[in-house]
């Protein structure tokens, strides 16, 4: 119970580097000596210091490093990227003894961060509470493993199943569907990924920002599908306030691997039809958010149709908000 409970606080702390660390891993570090958490850390911007360097960094009683427990929700890296390698800390500073969660699927660390720290002489505890750190790290999972981003569909749709009514130009607003509370819930979820991806008549009939500025956090890179350029340079998604990268790409296969090789390990798709149908239909995706409004419209751009089940459902000031797994 007591490595379960401290990987527990490491994989809180590690939410906390949530749409800041991205491609990295969120990583929650806890030193624990003589039955007393001595220091903590994560891992908080892409490019800065690892949560085990952190942790490490915030003890005050150097002297009970030596004495310590270490508590890791991923392997300790063994390789040189934006930081050293954090195995060999651990090595340096005499801590005897690391409760890991998560092998690192990575192959520049899977076992040799384990390796570096076994072969010190350290004591070396690993598969603590493992489906819960996969699930948090499931998009860097995901990328690492199946070499694509993680595809997080999401859309809102009306009681009888649209996600719009037909429009012939910009002209013509969009139907409203979500509410303040759940369009606060979509700013949220895009912080949580790095990128989000819209196509070509979502752009031109929205002049969407794609921004998340109804929550404190990161807005993700913009990826536009617009194969033929039809997007004009005046529009929102090229106003400079987020990276914003036009996909030329009309296979969903080569877009995904042109994606992967950008480094960006989480995608969310938030329209229109034509798009997220071609994910469905492609079973190229891992998670989907359905938001269903109490109202009907009659007819307008039918939504698209998943043919799981949903995992979770909540009830937001009488929107459905349904969540899918595959």
């Amino acid at each position: 119970m007591e490595y379960e409970l401290y990987i527990s606080r490491c994989l809180q702390l590690a939410a906390l580097g949530g749409g800041f660390v991205a491609p990295n891993p969120m990583v929650g570090a806890v030193l624990v000596a003589n039955g007393k958490i001595i220091g903590e850390g994560y891992h908080r911007v892409y490019g800065g210091s690892h949560a085990e360097v952190n942790a490490i960094e915030s003890v005050s009683e150097t002297e009970l490093l030596s004495k310590s427990t270490l508590y890791v929700n991923l392997e300790p890296c063994a390789h040189f990227g934006k930081t050293p390698p954090c195995a060999d800390l651990i090595v340096a500073k005499k801590i005897p003894k690391v409760v890991i969660g998560n092998i690192d699927p990575n192959p520049k660390v899977a076992g040799k961060g384990i390796e570096i720290l076994q072969n010190a002489g350290i004591e070396v505890v690993t598969g603590i509470l493992e489906k819960e750190c996969r699930e948090l790290n499931k998009r860097f999972f995901t990328f690492i493993e199946k070499k694509r981003p993680f595809i997080f569909l999401k859309w809102a749709q009306t009681a009888d199943g649209f996600l719009d009514k037909k429009r012939e130009n910009s002209n013509e607003p969009p139907l409203v569907i979500s509410n303040e509370l759940t369009k606060i819930l979509t700013h949220k979820i895009r912080t949580e990924n790095q990128a989000i991806m819209v196509g070509t008549n979502t752009v031109l009939l929205d002049n969407p920002k794609l921004s998340a500025r109804r929550w404190a956090g990161k807005s993700p890179i913009r990826l536009i599908c617009d194969a033929n350029g039809r997007i004009p340079e005046n529009f929102n998604v090229f106003d400079g306030s987020q990276q914003t990268i036009i996909c030329k790409e009309k296979n969903i296969y080569d877009l995904l691997k042109a994606i992967y090789e950008k480094n960006i390990i989480s995608v969310l798709v938030e329209g229109g039809e034509k798009l997220l149908n071609s994910f469905i239909q492609s079973n190229l995706w891992d998670f989907a958010q359905v938001e269903i409004a109490p109202f009907k419209i009659g007819s307008g751009v039918a939504a698209p149709v998943l043919s799981k089940l949903p995992v979770k459902e909540t009830c937001i000031e009488g929107h459905r908000i349904l969540e899918f797994e595959n």
